[in-house]
């Protein structure tokens, strides 16, 4: 449906430029069309520029996005992140934030952004292996550090 209406939109355009060329009068085609003045002289400077596709809607994207990570710090991440994995080490966010502040980089990037840049570059993957309920590791760390206090008083 949209791409119809963009179609139908083009031509709308491209049939205000001919009949602004056969010499009609501006304020009769835009006002017939329902436009404005500034709309049927936009579409006539771009006919006039000589570009084959003028009639088509152009981008409003911008170019560049200044709150992207730079380049340079995702392909630290991916170094780091592989490194991490090839050493069989816990190779999440956490730990390469940690390495990140290793390696004294500033301004560090969030937790955040670090499993954006590993999603983007498919860097991620389940776990594999046993997992362990974490309150079975809160009991094992605590009769771990009791253990430990035990020992020292001794």
């Amino acid at each position: 449906m949209e791409a119809f209406l963009s179609i139908e939109v083009e031509q709308q355009r491209q049939l205000a430029v001919q009949r602004f060329l056969a010499g009609e009068s501006p304020e009769s085609i835009y006002v017939s069309l329902g436009r404005s003045k500034a709309w049927l002289y936009k579409w006539v400077e771009r006919y006039e520029e000589g570009d084959c596709l003028w009639h088509e809607t152009l981008n409003r994207r911008p170019l560049t996005n200044p709150m992207r990570t730079a380049s340079e710090v995702e392909g630290i991440i991916k170094v780091i992140r592989l490194k991490l994995y090839n050493a069989d080490s816990f190779c999440g966010a956490q730990a390469i934030l940690w390495e990140l502040e290793d390696l004294e980089l500033q301004p560090l990037p969030s937790m955040r952004t670090i499993n954006r840049i590993l999603s983007r570059n498919e860097l991620t993957q389940r776990r594999t292996g046993s997992m362990y309920p974490k309150a079975n590791c809160i009991q094992s760390c605590r009769r771990y550090c009791q253990t430990r206090v035990t020992r020292q008083i001794t």
